[in-house]
């Protein structure tokens, strides 16, 4: 495994970081924090037809650009460090994957080149009011009456399942676990907005009332394909998580550096120091969890399933860590509302608990390599 990154990948960075920072700047991020949408429709155009950034880990046969899911951590990492309110995260990572990993050649066909083009805005619906991350926790059935699929349950935590035109629903038929597509705008489906502790990232709960569905892949054979699809939802989020971190390092060195009390800067106090230093081991740590779990991603290696694990556990703590340590260390004016040190402090949260928290990673990590 090559665990560099080439040239080109390090020009999709200064790029991705040079958009973002026009297009993501912290009153933007608060502006659409306060929308039922949550995301500029500008913005996502242009990430699609200007940057290619939805098309990048597409096979170009299904009108992506056919780069690997490093291109995807290195650009999810730069939006996880701004905060990006979009719903790239859903759509590229949730959806995207979930198709990749179907099997189903005429879907990928059909949807991925809509989610290439940015045309299309798709999640993934798995969770339910259990809240549970597994797949072994699904209840939401699908009943085929000889010529259509129906699905019956409900979903719940969906990621921008509000205002997605395309949901992959996971649901168990008479068959087992099974992968189907349904409209946004499909009979039967009722989409009710959460209020959430991250408003920058939207979430809904989703009803099924007999909501007509197309099934994916094999009927009772989707469990191969997406519990892959959720080791590579894990490095995704991981990445994320990553950027925030290094986000939260460099605004409390830069506050230690030049906050002066009692003659000095505070980061001349032993006590800043240390938390300093602890928070860039940490994410220099996570960094090296989360690339290192990309490039097997990248490579469709056997070491995934482990690595994905890893990566998540790490990188969710590392985060919430270095979020919760940027409101110390900036003190009184950390807590305000106008400060963004909270915003991150929330995503950090949100981002630990989504597809699964550190002890579950950590158990099902233990479990795959037979401890």
């Amino acid at each position: 495994m090559n665990f560099v990154f080439t040239e080109e990948q390090d020009e999709l960075r200064k790029a991705v970081n040079r958009f973002l920072a026009e297009k993501s700047p912290e009153t933007e991020v608060r502006r659409l924090m306060e929308t039922s949408e949550g995301y500029d429709t500008a913005v996502w155009t242009q990430m699609a037809e200007q940057l290619g950034l939805q098309s990048l880990s597409i096979p170009e046969e299904f009108g992506g650009a056919g780069f690997t899911f490093v291109e995807t951590a290195i650009v999810l990492e730069e939006m996880g460090a701004s905060l990006l309110c979009a719903p790239f995260f859903s759509t590229v990572v949730l959806a995207a994957q979930a198709l990749l990993t179907s099997g189903d050649d005429a879907a990928k066909a059909e949807y991925l080149p809509g989610i290439a083009d940015g045309s299309t805005i798709a999640t993934l619906a798995i969770t339910e009011d259990n809240g549970r991350p597994d797949l072994d926790a699904v209840a939401t059935t699908a009943t085929h009456d000889g010529t259509a699929w129906t699905l019956s349950g409900h979903k719940n935590y969906v990621i921008d399942g509000h205002l997605a035109n395309l949901i992959l629903v996971v649901a168990k038929s008479s068959k087992g676990l099974s992968l189907f597509a349904v409209d946004g705008d499909a009979s039967g489906l009722t989409r009710s907005q959460l209020p959430t502790m991250d408003q920058t990232r939207k979430q809904a709960r989703l009803e099924f009332a007999n909501t007509p569905a197309r099934l994916i892949g094999e009927d009772g054979g989707a469990a191969a394909g997406l519990s892959k699809a959720l080791d590579l939802i894990a490095v995704g989020l991981a990445a994320e998580q990553v950027g925030g971190a290094q986000r939260c390092l460099d605004a409390s060195v830069d506050y230690a550096k030049n906050r002066i009390q009692f003659g000095r800067p505070i980061g001349s106090f032993q006590a800043i120091k240390h938390k300093c230093a602890d928070m860039l081991l940490e994410v220099e740590s996570a960094k090296s969890a989360a690339y290192y779990a990309a490039f097997a991603a990248a490579d469709d290696s056997d070491e995934l399933p482990v690595v994905a694990s890893l990566a998540k556990s790490y990188c969710s703590e590392a985060y919430f860590h270095a979020a919760a340590e940027n409101i110390q260390i900036h003190g009184g004016i950390g807590f305000t509302w106008e400060h963004p040190a909270h915003l991150y402090f929330k995503r950090a949260k949100s981002s630990e608990l989504l597809f699964g928290d550190p002890t579950y990673h950590r158990e099902q990590l233990a479990q795959r390599i037979g401890l």
